[in-house]
């Protein structure tokens, strides 16, 4: 699943600058595959196997796949040390949390201070930029104004091409190569990741470039990691969420995304927001004093976790021969002198993976005073692996002529581990997966994909997904498929109603073979997260505890109708009310409510405490609880405001009087669950001095649960929504 906002950068191209330009180079051309199979010949296929329903029996053709190139690819990569070397290159790697501020001073003493110009500088920056625009609408004028003092401050002895530029929000990553390599860069992506509230906010998370420089894959990341000291354990969250949710399309469309981790070299930069823990400041203090950064980096929390391998397993990291990065006061080299007075922190950090790399240095830069942290550079050389021309030619040759001979002689078969899978108490944003192992046991090597169903738009329903979906078995060899379960807020409203069932059959086709029937069957539990405003307030018992029949009956209702024979509705859904009022009793001065994100693990506990009712008051922290609330809004099937009135909205955001008259006119669950929340948020703003928020954030956030778009929102209807509920922030409740 992947809710991140996309660079608007054209991708898998090189972009000019004024020191020269880059352009992408052509890897070798693949013959064409051969003809495949008719779409005659599959339906026979699908038709004979025991395994078929009856709706199965016309399965649709799949499309040229591409078998003869893979085959090439597989072993061109299996003899990849007859026609490759191995070449050095340096790499400048810098990160930099700016702390909102545009560039006041040179950056020369940080992007220059190699004695020999770098080969490439992939540098990063976090908190680019603080505003409001800037987090709500992803625009600022200060990538602009950063990117030019980069260009300005690179070194000297040598051109640069400028590659590629990524921002989500205020994290960013720059990329340049020297004019003489941008010919052996290609196949250049670029992703991005939120890991902030709801996993969507860009305030926190990770952008990241791939390219393939000669023979090597190289993927560069640039995280902004949860903050705080005591939330070492959301870090490591949001660290795995990077890894699982970013993820590079290929060039060739039949090939999976990539990882992060499936590149030869892996760079990671950034704010990774780390602390030392179990040390007092003056202690810290004392240990810097001293210079004694072992001692002191004993304490550091990252390098605890990769102790424990927890995170960034597989990685080094150079040791750490300067002072703590964060935090100082800003313009110059004091530590934190404000009332909250800082731990000092080795936040910002950079970190390798691969083979063939050493590093030449690590520092800070104490020169650089604009920020309350110090920017951080590494450089590290490594190891590149470029092509023999000659070498390259004769193996694709002598490749080509084996394919041939082993070409229509046999017909590709697999064994699979087994061909029914269940999965067994499904709950709501719960994954769930379990592993399909597909052996070949043919005599040539075997190309597979999971196909469409007729009429169907894809190969399976859509909580269910096989990682990967297609791929590549060479002879003799096996292959992992994690079958995942995962139900969110589009999914759950027909699994909580009944009307869909965890059930569904997947189609494995082997080119040029048979196709293999695989049956996925659960069980989903019911859950209040996408269960409308509606039947919630019909529900005085818990969700768990009702009849399937009345789930049902409760849906075919419209929204101004009751149940026969029932209590009175409740005016809000109780599960509601559980959340807001332990907010109101516990969180109303709690720093940062609704902008820092709670723990999964504490969600889950919290959903399971809705849907069960045990224990009787909620568990977890209130960060957990404030986006519990919001999920819980974000699943509702028809948003507070129902999609019938969205338009209204938009039309009258300008006049208070007019957005009162349009919730007066709401159904009376929906009216009643709309009062009750600005109510409580105005609750909020009056301690707005503790918890740091405002009538701008709040706005933001819950316009955007609250009045939901029945069709994609543009960003004026963004700023409209925005207009329309502020008023209820600012002038009291209808």
């Amino acid at each position: 699943m992947r809710d991140s906002e996309k660079s608007s950068d054209k991708k898998g191209t090189l972009e000019k600058n004024s020191n020269g330009s880059a352009q992408k180079s052509k890897g070798p051309a693949t013959p064409d595959s051969p003809a495949l199979s008719s779409r005659e010949e599959r339906d026979d296929l699908v038709r004979s196997s025991s395994h078929t329903l009856s709706n199965k029996a016309h399965i649709l053709a799949m499309p040229q796949f591409g078998l003869r190139d893979n085959l090439i690819r597989c072993e061109l990569l299996k003899k990849e040390d007859s026609y490759t070397y191995r070449e050095d290159f340096s790499f400048f790697l810098g990160t930099y949390n700016v702390n909102g501020q545009a560039p006041k001073e040179s950056l020369i003493p940080w992007l220059h201070c190699t004695l020999d110009p770098p080969d490439i500088y992939c540098i990063g920056f976090q908190e680019l930029d603080l505003s409001k625009e800037a987090f709500f609408f992803n625009d600022t004028p200060k990538e602009q104004e950063w990117k030019k003092a980069v260009s300005e401050a690179l070194h000297p002895d040598a051109k640069y091409a400028f590659v590629k530029l990524v921002r989500l929000v205020g994290i960013m990553l720059i990329f340049y190569v020297r004019k003489e390599h941008a010919e052996f860069i290609s196949d250049v992506e670029t992703e991005t990741v939120g890991t902030g509230i709801m996993g969507r906010m860009g305030n926190k998370g990770a952008v990241a470039v791939r390219f393939r420089f000669h023979n090597s894959d190289i993927c560069v990341v640039n995280s902004h990691l949860a903050a705080h000291v005591e939330e070492f354990e959301r870090r490591n969250q949001d660290y795995k969420d990077i890894c699982s949710r970013l993820l590079f399309r290929q060039l060739d469309p039949t090939q999976p995304p990539l990882t992060i981790m499936k590149h030869n070299v892996i760079l990671w930069i950034g704010d990774l927001n780390y602390r030392l823990s179990d040390l007092d400041v003056e202690n810290v203090k004392d240990l810097i004093t001293k210079k004694d950064f072992e001692t002191l980096h004993s304490y550091d929390q990252l390098k605890r976790q990769i102790d424990e391998e927890v995170v960034f397993v597989g990685f080094e990291e150079g040791e750490i021969g300067f002072q703590p990065t964060y935090k100082y006061d800003t313009g110059s080299d004091n530590w934190d002198t404000s009332e909250k007075c800082r731990v000092p922190a080795w936040c910002d950090r950079i970190l390798w993976r691969g083979k063939n790399i050493k590093q030449q240095h690590y520092q800070s830069h104490m020169a650089l005073k604009t920020s309350d942290h110090k920017p951080v550079s590494s450089l590290l050389i490594v190891g590149i692996k470029r092509v023999n021309e000659e070498a390259y030619k004769k193996t694709f040759e002598e490749i080509v002529r084996d394919i041939d001979k082993m070409e229509n002689e046999c017909i590709p078969s697999v064994t699979l581990s087994k061909q029914e899978f269940h999965f067994k108490d499904v709950k709501f944003m719960q994954h769930q997966a379990e592993t399909l192992k597909l052996f070949n046991d043919g005599q040539v090597p075997c190309q597979f994909e999971f196909i469409k169903k007729p009429n169907e738009p894809t190969y399976s329903k859509p909580w269910l997904t096989a990682n990967p979906p297609k791929g590549f078995i060479a002879q003799g060899g096996s292959v992992d498929i994690d079958l995942e379960v995962f139900v969110n807020r589009s999914t759950a409203p027909q699994l909580n109603s009944g009307q869909q069932q965890i059930e569904d059959i997947l189609v494995l086709h082997l080119e040029r073979g048979k196709d293999y029937f695989i049956s996925v069957t659960g069980n989903y539990l019911p859950s209040c997260y996408g269960t409308s405003i509606h039947s919630l307030c019909h529900l005085r018992e818990p969700i768990r505890d009702m009849p399937q029949e009345t789930l049902v009956k409760l849906v075919e209702l419209s929204i101004n109708e009751n149940l026969e024979n029932t209590e009175k509705p409740l005016d809000i859904p109780k599960e509601l009310w559980m959340m807001v009022d332990h907010l109101f009793l516990t969180a109303v001065k709690q720093e940062d409510i609704f902008q820092q994100p709670g723990l999964r693990s504490e969600f889950a506990e919290i959903r399971d405490c809705l849907d069960t009712g045990m224990p009787d008051s909620l568990p977890g922290s209130n960060h957990s609880v404030a986006e519990a609330l919001l999920l819980f809004l974000d699943a509702l099937p028809e948003p507070v405001v129902p999609y019938s009135f969205y338009q209204q909205c938009l039309e009258c955001c300008s006049s208070f009087s007019q957005c009162e008259k349009v919730v007066s006119m709401l159904p009376q669950c929906h009216k009643n669950v709309f009062n009750y929340l600005t109510a409580f948020l105005r609750e909020l703003l009056k301690n707005s001095a503790s918890n740091r928020l405002d009538i701008p954030i709040l706005a933001t956030i819950f316009a955007s649960l609250l009045l939901r778009s029945p069709t994609k929102q543009d960003l004026a209807e963004k700023r409209k929504t925005r207009e329309f509920f502020q008023h209820f922030l600012t002038q009291g409740s209808s």
